[in-house]
């Protein structure tokens, strides 16, 4: 579906990108992690032939991005971070305009329009102006936009941005919906949103890509093996006296509370120890309140692959829910649409109704 191939660019002495190499596969979905200044915005303007790249290929579908930058655009619904709205228009009369700038046959065209505006709950929103609309729907205006005409390539930077909670399961049950018949890109500073709704993980930093891997992959790869226990035991020493039996042991560490004690235990490369320690407790006659080995959360996952400098989180440490908005994202447009950013009070590029219904495809 996609080949990205040693990709680079460069804004002057600064390198945004360096040499930038992955593969997605179709019919899944992508999420895009990183910092902000990553590369993650840059890397998704390049795939959608709105700015241009300093070096490497891209070819979507067999199609190269500079050879064949029109069958690339056609192929590619894309909703930047900011979607580019025209407030003086209503979606219905927006997404028709829309429809028209992806030259979707103009037979379907309503229908097409309808179709989106029902997947994303716009239909009694339909005839008001996008001005007057709230953030929320807004939002869902710009995604109706990315999926309409129902690309085979939906690229997504941040869609759930400004949507109430229960927006935001929809709107995640809506792109779940899509994976199969289409391939999804989704940026993300949400990590469980991210590990919930994707299937696969590309992590950038500082330009590279860093990890590649399902949700799964990239925890089980930098899961701590540790086998947390807790023991019903008023006597410490009973407790060390276990772990000092216990074979396949590199070491152990003890901590002691009222009545229970929290013992970790840190087993040899490839030993399993739990049905060694549950004969050892029977043994002994410590009972066992719990035994389970230590995970790593997606959230342990991203920090200690972007943190050159900071020491592997401990099991617990989590990262906020949500996390900056990523800065480095210029504003975006619709395909052949002139480049700039439309506010809500702009009253330019409103098309001639009378064009709306009579133009006819070329």
């Amino acid at each position: 579906m996609i080949e990205v191939t040693n990709l680079v660019k460069r804004y002057g002495d600064h390198v945004v990108l360096d040499h930038l190499s992955f593969t997605v596969k179709p019919g899944q979905i992508y999420g895009f992690l990183g910092p902000n200044g990553a590369g993650k915005s840059t890397t998704m303007n390049i795939l959608t032939g709105y700015i241009g790249m300093t070096e490497g290929s891209v070819k979507i579908n067999g199609h190269d991005l500079l050879e064949e930058p029109e069958a690339v655009r056609r192929s590619i619904g894309y909703l930047p971070e900011l979607p580019p709205l025209y407030g003086d228009m209503t979606p219905k009369e927006y997404l028709t305009f829309a429809a028209e700038l992806k030259k979707l046959p103009r037979g379907e065209r309503a229908a097409a329009v309808e179709e989106v505006m029902e997947l994303t709950g716009l239909v009694g929103m339909q005839n008001r102006l996008i001005r007057n609309l709230s953030k929320g729907y807004r939002q869902r205006v710009g995604l109706a936009q990315a999926i309409l005409g129902m690309p085979e390539l939906i690229i997504l930077d941040e869609p759930t941005v400004g949507l109430d909670p229960q927006q935001i399961i929809d709107i995640r049950n809506l792109i779940r919906s899509l994976a199969g018949k289409h391939t999804v890109i989704l940026s993300s500073h949400i990590l469980t949103e991210v590990q919930e709704v994707c299937d696969h993980i590309l992590i950038l930093h500082h330009g590279h890509l860093v990890a590649d891997g399902t949700p799964e992959e990239l925890e089980r790869s930098l899961r701590d093996n540790v086998l947390d226990l807790t023991l019903k035991s008023e006597s410490p020493s009973d407790v060390e006296a276990l772990a000092a039996s216990l074979p396949d042991v590199s070491r152990w560490e003890l901590r002691n509370g009222s009545g229970e004690c929290q013992l970790a235990l840190y087993p040899e490369e490839g030993a399993d120890l739990r049905e060694a320690v549950f004969n050892a407790c029977v043994e002994r006659k410590l009972p066992l309140l719990g035994m389970q080995y230590r995970t790593t959360g997606l959230e342990q996952v991203f920090l200690r692959l972007i943190n050159d400098d900071l020491p592997a989180p401990s099991a617990g440490d989590s990262l906020p829910e949500e996390m900056p908005t990523d800065a480095e994202a210029p504003a975006a447009s619709l395909p052949d649409v002139n480049r700039r950013e439309a506010s809500d009070s702009d009253e330019a590029c409103r098309p001639d109704p009378s064009h709306k219904e009579g133009a006819d495809e070329e």
